[in-house]
């Protein structure tokens, strides 16, 4: 086959496994994780096929060499069919297995400085191109929300369209059987109601994926989870966030966007699915919730999973950001204090989803070093990614740890970021709201520009 410039087009039927295509377009218009990415499988053939494009970009450069000699493409590591990137392969960097890795920072100490120091940029890169990856699909999807919350007044209908489309897009970037990380975003990815929505849509998302959800079922899960406080758009803006210094008239004005939330939901016409979610999100297993105080029993699964993750975004996201409680600290106060209001099976399912330290939490290592958890994966909750503090290391050249890869190194305790050395504190910058989004698990491979 002859190569090409990067970026050159090629038909879609010409398409092998093998090639690095990028998908043109925006983040809703595809269901792969990336845009740009290695085809692993020829079942994302066939799905970028199903798109209905012609052509498509692809840069041969970092396509499998044995495509451009026109053979067939070299075995690729098990993935699933929508998962847009390819696990790493350790020999690529000249590591091998059972090499001791100094300080946990991946490197084999045979490396030379010089190659040591490009290992590390290297890495850095990485890392860097695959967080703004996530915060360039979270930004698309926020703006997506936030333009839906505007039309409900106006054109209710083109609201639940849009927040429909939007749902079903998370969900078709969910599918697939690879493992699917939570990560920690930067501060100011969206405003703080399209914020407090994406999170509580995309965790309840992520539990209904763990519990086995149908597509329909993920849908309303998705639509009801992303609209559950729907009615706050008809309240005055200091009723909408509950404080401790309410009168009684003031609560039950605040406890009426259940039901303002309701007639918007009649008005999009919402299904009967994701409507049972803005009216039983702030219901609680024991009965002590409103509005009708519903016991579990009473409850949909779904507003149940909403209820919890609702509960737990706002302890880390309140309205005062100096009253907020460390991830951590959230997940601690919901367990002991809260075993009783929430479904004792989803309450274990989102502890082991999330992890024992959550994304955002900062904590201290077993060797005395300080960072802030930026991914989890659920198979191994006690193992996150960790950004270390490492002092005469800027922030943007820190190195994130998988503590998995790493024997003998582990969490000490979790920290409030007060807590945490002035150095350590102003070079971890934790933020003072955390916003989450997911990633596959295994796909390490940047998304590549071609301009």
């Amino acid at each position: 086959m002859k190569t090409s410039a990067p970026g050159e087009t090629i038909d879609v039927q010409a398409l092998r496994v093998g090639m690095f295509v990028h998908l043109d377009g925006g983040w809703m218009s595809h269901p792969f994780p990336l845009s740009s990415f290695r085809i692993a499988t020829p079942a994302q053939v066939a799905t970028i096929r199903s798109l209905g494009l012609q052509q498509v970009r692809w840069s041969p450069t970092h396509s499998d060499a044995a495509t451009l000699d026109g053979g067939a493409a070299a075995p690729q590591a098990a993935a699933g069919p929508l998962d847009g990137a390819a696990a790493t392969d350790p020999s690529a960097s000249g590591e091998e297995e059972g090499d001791t890795v100094p300080g946990g920072l991946g490197m084999p100490p045979s490396l030379s400085d010089a190659r040591a120091r490009a290992e590390r940029r290297r890495k850095v890169a990485a890392q860097c191109q695959a967080q703004k990856v996530c915060e360039r699909q979270y930004g698309e999807a926020a703006r997506e929300c936030r333009h839906a919350l505007e039309l409900v007044a106006s054109q209710p209908r083109e609201a639940r369209e849009g927040t429909e489309a939007l749902s079903r897009a998370l969900v078709d970037k969910m599918l697939g059987e690879q493992e699917l990380c939570i990560r920690l975003l930067t501060e100011g990815a969206a405003d703080r109601a399209s914020m407090h929505a994406m999170n509580v849509g995309i965790i309840s998302l992520l539990m209904g994926r763990c519990f086995g959800f149908a597509a329909d079922e993920m849908l309303d899960l998705g639509v009801g989870a992303l609209l559950h406080d729907v009615g706050k758009l008809d309240m005055p803006a200091r009723l909408r966030y509950c404080e401790e210094s309410f009168l009684p008239g003031e609560i039950r004005h605040y406890e009426e966007h259940v039901e303002l939330g309701l007639v918007a939901a009649r008005r999009m016409g919402l299904s009967a699915g994701a409507t049972s979610v803005i009216a039983q999100h702030h219901e609680l297993a024991d009965g002590s919730g409103f509005p009708e105080r519903l016991n579990a029993d009473r409850m949909t699964m779904a507003a149940r999973i909403v209820s919890l993750v609702n509960r737990y975004d706002n302890l880390c996201n309140p309205r005062i950001a100096a009253r907020a409680l460390t991830p951590h600290e959230s997940l601690s106060l919901m367990f002991a204090q809260g075993r009783s209001q929430f479904d004792t099976s989803i309450l274990g399912a989102f502890i082991k989803m999330m992890g024992v330290y959550p994304p955002g939490s900062t904590v201290q290592l077993t060797d005395d070093r300080y960072g802030i958890v930026t991914a989890v994966n659920s198979t191994r909750p006690l193992k996150p990614s960790v950004l270390l503090h490492e002092p005469g290391v800027a922030r943007d050249e820190a190195l994130v740890v998988d503590l998995e890869s790493v024997p003998g190194l582990g969490i000490r305790r979790s920290l409030k970021p007060q807590q945490l050395p002035s150095k350590a504190l102003g070079d971890l910058a934790p933020g003072a709201r955390v916003a989450y989004y997911f990633e596959p698990a295994r796909a390490v491979e940047a998304e590549e520009e071609m301009a």
